[in-house]
């Protein structure tokens, strides 16, 4: 079974740069492009790690994140904001909606792959 990931992004180029740099036969990148499809499917699938942008169409980041954690269907799930705010508030505020981490914009490859393998179970 492969290790799942949802990266709930807006941008195209960001969804398909992480799903190149993370995605093989071990590893599926589901991606959704706006709070609200990301929280429908976050609901309806069991994922290893959820990465989330702050700055979102239809439902901000911090809100899904809060969700999330609140719903007992996706607590456990880490989850990680992806995003481009960067001030000490925005760290502060994602991490009291339930934020397991933040990882900021512009990222390096090697910083998601670390935290891709930290997670995955090694027979995965």
């Amino acid at each position: 079974m492969p290790f799942r990931i949802l990266l709930v992004e807006d941008e195209p180029v960001i969804r398909e740069l992480v799903r190149s740099m993370l995605g093989d036969a071990s590893v599926t990148v589901d991606c959704a492009s706006n709070g609200v499809e990301g929280l429908k499917m976050a609901r309806s699938e069991t994922y290893q790690l959820i990465l989330l942008d702050v700055v979102l169409p239809q439902l901000d980041g911090i809100s899904v994140c809060r969700m999330l954690k609140a719903d007992v269907r996706t607590a456990q799930a880490p989850l990680y904001m992806l995003t481009a705010k960067a001030k000490k508030s925005d760290v502060d505020t994602a991490l009291r909606a339930g934020a397991n981490g933040y990882i900021q914009k512009p990222f390096r490859g090697a910083e998601l792959m670390d935290l891709v393998a930290r997670l995955k179970p090694a027979s995965s």
